[in-house]
């Protein structure tokens, strides 16, 4: 598939793109010797760049399942949701409640073909896949709503993605575009780089920046994470290392995460 897809329109195959930077990390094998070899310098740079990557996967599942099983939420709209790995949202979602309706969206054209190839609904959901960028909320949120119905609550995910909104782009802009669109008792979450916990994630961010410089990475503080929840009802235990996050093991509790994350509920 990978050779097929080498010759898709708007693939470049020669730049690393942080979707399949990711890929590599989780052991996959939808990506390309540009995308391999940023992954082994940042490596290289943060030695623990794969268990965090993993345990941002394993965040998720703990969100998706809270948000499904105790939050009673069946629509997830999911931004730079980045190449089909294990425990997908609509898998995790649809396990628990089969009719959940899930709306992914990157902006890597590899996403969409492995997307549209791999991710199938169960039989009483349903699954969508947009090429967008997360910097154009309202094209997202238009194309979204041929799947999800945005006067029922929808969870709003934005999961390692939002350190690639520079502060001029207006990242709190940008969430408040989406918030308003989704009604009463929907959700936000949010798992977000940064260099609190490892300062080494400064050279990473600089280094992988270089690499590719469409995605500028922006590091953000605990306090800045916060931020973006503003206006929103933070669930306990609020802002926190994502490996913290209502842990299910010590496993993981125990993950080297560097990224804070929090779910918040919007009144």
């Amino acid at each position: 598939m990978i050779p097929d897809m080498a010759e898709s329109p708007g693939i470049n195959i020669k730049v690393p793109h942080p979707a399949r930077v990711y890929d590599y990390w989780l052991g996959g094998k939808d990506n390309f010797a540009a995308d391999r070899r940023a992954a082994e310098e940042a490596i290289e740079i943060f030695p623990k760049a794969v268990e965090s990557a993993r345990s941002c996967r394993a965040f998720l599942s703990r969100v998706v399942r809270y948000l499904t099983a105790e939050a009673g939420i069946r629509q997830f709209l999911d931004l730079g949701s980045g190449l089909p790995s294990v425990q997908n949202v609509h898998e995790v979602a649809q396990s628990i409640a089969p009719e959940c309706r899930v709306v992914y969206v990157d902006n890597d054209p590899v996403v969409l073909l492995h997307a549209k190839a791999l991710l199938d609904s169960s039989a009483e959901g349903a699954t969508g896949y947009i090429l967008a960028d997360i910097r154009d909320p309202d094209i997202i949120l238009g194309e979204a709503a041929e799947t999800l119905d945005f006067g029922q609550p929808v969870a709003v995910m934005m999961l390692a993605v939002l350190h690639f909104i520079t502060d001029d782009q207006d990242p709190a802009g940008i969430i408040r575009t989406l918030m308003a669109a989704v009604s009463p008792a929907s959700y936000l979450a949010i798992g977000h780089h940064t260099a609190d916990l490892y300062p080494e994630l400064r050279e990473f961010a600089r280094r992988m920046s270089e690499l590719n410089p469409d995605f500028p990475a922006t590091l953000r503080d605990r306090q800045q994470v916060a931020d973006l929840f503003t206006g929103l009802d933070l669930v306990p235990p609020g802002v926190a290392q994502i490996s913290k996050w209502r842990p299910e093991s010590g496993a993981d509790a125990q993950a080297a995460a560097a990224l804070w994350g929090g779910v918040a509920r919007k009144p």
